[in-house]
């Protein structure tokens, strides 16, 4: 199986590359992931949110084809990591390659929420675009830790 975050944005700082870097290095052959970076849009032209939301949400959907589709979003579900864990050997199961997408500063058209399988919340915060893709490659070394009974995640 494979995982891809699909993130809107790109140029992120050397802190962002490495932090993915030290967790993604850390993910077994058997489930990579991969970042696919997605051209965000720009507000020119008196372009508004939902413009922009809307032209994002076509390569968005585009690149994660028929993926199983993982859209973050603040009212998502929240889970706990033994919770997240589960849902990983459901996805393990579930023989299709997993995406879990990460929108752009104007956020994800309801496109794409509404094709996600799953709406996700990694917390009701407002997070910088890095610190989110930080975050999820970890709590996704997380995940696979606990299933794996690797002692990084102790209870």
């Amino acid at each position: 199986m494979k995982l891809r975050i699909l993130t809107v944005g790109h140029k992120m700082p050397d802190w962002v590359e490495l932090g993915c870097a030290e967790y993604l290095k850390r993910m077994p052959r058997e489930m990579t992931v991969e970042i696919v970076e997605i051209k965000p849009n720009k507000r020119v032209s008196g372009k508004n949110a939902v413009q922009v939301q809307e032209a994002e949400s076509k390569r968005i959907i585009e690149a994660a084809g028929r993926d199983y589709l993982i859209a973050l979003d603040e009212h998502g579900q929240e889970v706990t990591t033994l919770q997240l864990a589960e849902r990983m050997k459901n996805w393990l199961g579930g023989g299709r390659d997993v995406s879990l997408v990460i929108g752009g500063a104007d956020g994800l058209h309801t496109d794409v929420k509404t094709r996600a399988d799953w709406l996700w919340s990694l917390s009701k915060l407002t997070l910088p675009h890095g610190m989110l893709r930080v975050l999820l490659a970890e709590q996704l070394y997380r995940a696979h830790s606990v299933i794996n009974n690797h002692p990084y995640h102790r209870e």
